[in-house]
């Protein structure tokens, strides 16, 4: 017989999303095991209401109250699947939050996700957003994702390779959408480390730590080798990613935010090169399909948006990318400023911007019995 799941009514969400937006779930249920899942799939009530799935709320708008069932992910534990040759594999549950996945490979030894060091929220949402910073993606890593398919009631295991990972994109956020609820993620870390320095910017960072540690060896009249960039170790990195990130965000505790708000937008080449023409410092990445990834930032910074406020809701002062609350904010004031800012980009540059966090409106779970 199932035990009775400790569902809560009208419960405030304002804690539970990193941009602190007042909105109270009609009915909340923390999960802490797959069989709470499916004691809800067979319950005559819940099974009937529209869901939504909570995991560390920083990459959600909430426009309103919820009038169905909030699911919150709570689930926990990190362990070692084995190791082949080339890989290690590391299962974590979605409710871990996502940092400490990191830095519990890095204390163990294992390079891979160091890129991705600082980013809020929990490791059920890596796969969905296919989160991604410094030239790394979190898809590149992944192994498998285990996930409770609400359709069928069966607890299903995808390849990495069937997760279809694209920019911010995952078949999390299309085709399993209404069905899948993420248990757990695998990843597969190299054996065979090598850092990923391409960004100028994390380079600069770790220059910078290197040449500061040779000049206090060389004061402290220390006998070492010279470092450089290339002798950095995965922790090294993520301490220097941590420190870029740390400066150029700011701390949801402090300002509510969901840090990056838009996606950088790919265009073709022929429209980069006519923006480039009219703006010369215009900030671009080269893809491999021959189109450019454009600094949705930059474009925002251009436009003149960077520290301005509509009512609550306003851009950052140390990065335009980043959408914040400045206390009594609501959700819907946040989507009005982040419209206004797409619409002067499209009149100015031609380019639509599309939004990372995740806006929550109206229920568009399907439901099943």
């Amino acid at each position: 017989m199932h035990s009775v799941l400790p569902v809560q009514y009208n419960f405030s969400l304002r804690k539970l999303n990193t941009f602190g937006l007042a909105a109270v779930a009609h009915v909340y249920l923390p999960v802490t095991h797959v069989s709470m899942l499916e004691q809800v799939r067979s319950d005559p009530v819940l099974a009937t209401l529209p869901r939504f799935v909570l995991g560390g709320g920083s990459n959600i708008v909430l426009t309103q109250d919820f009038p169905g069932l909030v699911l919150h992910m709570v689930t926990c534990g990190i362990e070692l699947q084995g190791h082949t040759d080339q890989t290690v594999r590391v299962r974590a549950a979605a409710g871990v939050s996502w940092h400490d996945l990191v830095q519990w490979t890095l204390d163990h030894g294992f390079g891979g996700l160091e890129n991705l060091s600082w980013i809020p929220g929990s490791v059920g949402a890596a796969p969905i957003q296919n989160i991604g910073a410094y030239g790394v993606e979190a898809g590149s890593l992944i192994h498998s994702v285990r996930y409770f398919d609400f359709l069928s009631g069966e607890i299903v295991t995808l390849e990495g390779s069937e997760c279809a990972f694209g920019y911010r994109d995952s078949v999390f956020k299309n085709r399993l959408r209404e069905r899948a609820v993420i248990l757990d993620v695998t990843f597969g870390l190299p054996v065979h480390w090598q850092p990923h320095l391409r960004y100028a910017e994390l380079r600069q960072e770790l220059e910078t730590e290197a040449a500061l540690q040779n000049v206090a060896a060389t004061a402290a009249g220390t006998h070492v080798i010279e470092r450089s960039v290339a002798d950095c170790s995965a922790t090294e990195i993520s301490a220097a990613v941590i420190a870029i990130r740390s400066r150029k965000l700011p701390d949801p505790a402090l300002l509510g935010n969901a840090g990056s708000f838009f996606k950088n937008p790919l265009v073709s080449g022929t429209l980069r090169d006519r923006l480039a023409a009219l703006w010369p410092g215009l900030v671009s990445f080269p893809q491999e399909d021959g189109r450019f990834k454009l600094a949705a930032g930059w474009l925002i910074d251009q436009a003149g948006w960077k520290g301005r406020s509509i009512g609550a809701a306003g851009v950052y002062e140390k990065q335009a990318l980043v959408l914040v609350n400045r206390g009594a904010a609501t959700g819907a004031e946040i989507v009005h400023l982040a419209q206004a800012i797409q619409a002067d980009i499209q009149a100015r540059f031609g380019v639509m911007l599309e939004p990372e966090p995740l806006l929550v409106q109206a229920p568009q779970l399907q439901t099943f019995k």
